[in-house]
């Protein structure tokens, strides 16, 4: 089964660029987005961040369903401070149980923060739809995160894709035996599949590892390995991030 989790047109001008580069521009711009104070450049982070999302290619629901989650937490504390913070009432929300003031001061707080979040999920999504997931873990290595750390989030997402595929298979052979027929038979049916893919991932650990030392696996893995910068990449970025500072400044 294909997996479409991101998207890396290898013809982008973005993803042939080096991820080591992108993750630490990614980062200058992480650091401008939080630390600003006021509303406009994050917005213009996000709105730059989502041209390259699109022009990617990135189809829409991919989009939607990567923003969901940040876009659910980003109205809950905009609700929050907008009316539990604050001093000058713009409204008031009367309901059966309970009386809600609206304030001035909480939404602005709160759509600062809103944008905030919204940037930076944007800066992230243009940089993991553009970076395959090995080119990201090479560029982190790079960075002195921990090889341990690396090592498991590489086999996890290797094989997580694996136990996806036997839970699909195991789900459609338990509905197929009316398994999820009543809430009980499908409580029961629920259990024995997380049972078994227990089971599974136990049994492919031990498949994996016996099968990397007989391949002479000493811990050290290629990617681990990098090639030098280009200066034309860097220079560039280098002036990406020069002018996003200046428009930071600004603020």
């Amino acid at each position: 089964m294909k997996h479409v989790l991101s998207a890396s047109p290898a013809d982008h001008p973005l993803s042939r660029l080096d991820p080591r580069v992108k993750l630490l521009t990614a980062g200058a711009l992480l650091v401008m987005v939080i630390s600003c104070t006021g509303g406009l450049f994050p917005l213009l982070a996000a709105i730059l961040s989502l041209g390259i999302v699109i022009s990617l290619g990135v189809p829409l629901r991919l989009i939607l369903l990567r923003f969901a989650e940040p876009a659910f937490i980003a109205a809950v504390v905009l609700l929050l401070k907008l009316f539990f913070s604050g001093v000058t009432p713009l409204f008031t929300l009367q309901l059966p149980w309970l009386e809600l003031t609206a304030y001035r001061e909480g939404l602005r707080e709160g759509l600062l923060i809103a944008g905030r979040i919204a940037a930076a999920v944007s800066v992230v999504s243009a940089v993991g739809f553009s970076t395959s997931f090995t080119d990201l873990m090479a560029a982190l290595a790079w960075l002195r995160v921990p090889r341990s750390f690396i090592e498991v989030a590489l086999f996890a997402w290797r094989y997580l894709f694996l136990l996806l595929d036997d839970a699909q298979v195991i789900h459609a052979a338990q509905r197929n035996r009316l398994g999820y027929s009543g809430l009980r038979r499908g409580m029961r049916s629920f259990g024995t599949l997380a049972g078994a893919l227990v089971l599974k991932a136990f049994d492919n650990s031990q498949t994996i590892t016996t099968a990397m030392v007989q391949r002479g696996y000493d811990g050290n893995l290629p990617l681990f390995r990098h090639r030098p910068f280009r200066p034309a990449e860097v220079a560039l970025s280098a002036l990406f991030v020069a002018a996003m500072g200046t428009l930071w400044g600004m603020q």
